[in-house]
């Protein structure tokens, strides 16, 4: 991913107001984040815990901004483990967390959302590329993917999701 800016940044929000984009907390390493490694940016709000963002590259050169909520009650279910739905990294059932997103324009207004599981740090991409490990490791399957095929598949993944809030 290209680094962007403060302004790209808040500029890029597709499903929150101008103002709530404003007042948001850029990751508290914004400064030495690993771009080169990143396909997109997400982070947990420092300033409000239940509060996360995405931003992406666009097909037109831009970027993509996506506001998440962290549901109160925030469970995968029992489960010993579970699955990130955009980069299929197994964690322990704490690694993952429910995301909810506003839909864009009217229908976020009226209240409508789009939920999806994601690794609960939102670092996918350091996942991918094993920089990053799961906390526990989970028993498994050892896919055979190369690091280009799991990043298209990734991305694959984050495009559905992101055309299901902006319709």
């Amino acid at each position: 991913m290209d680094p962007l800016n403060d302004q790209q940044i808040r500029s890029s929000f597709v499903n929150c107001t101008k103002g709530e984009a404003a007042r948001m907390k850029l990751p508290a390493d914004f400064a030495e984040l690993p771009w080169q490694d990143l396909d997109f940016l997400g982070w947990v709000d420092p300033g409000a815990p239940q509060r996360a963002h995405l931003v992406r590259p666009a097909a037109d050169g831009g970027a993509i901004g996506i506001s998440l909520r962290v549901p109160s009650a925030n469970r995968v279910g029992g489960f010993k483990s579970s699955i990130c739905q955009i980069c299929l990294t197994g964690h322990a059932s704490s690694g993952v967390t429910l995301l909810v997103a506003p839909l864009a324009g009217a229908r976020g207004r009226e209240g409508n959302t789009v939920g999806t599981y994601v690794c609960a740090d939102l670092a996918c991409s350091l996942y991918i590329r094993g920089k990053r490990q799961p906390k526990l490791k989970t028993r498994g399957f050892e896919e055979t993917l190369t690091v280009d095929e799991k990043i298209a598949r990734a991305l694959a993944n984050l495009d559905a999701f992101t055309a299901r809030i902006t319709g």
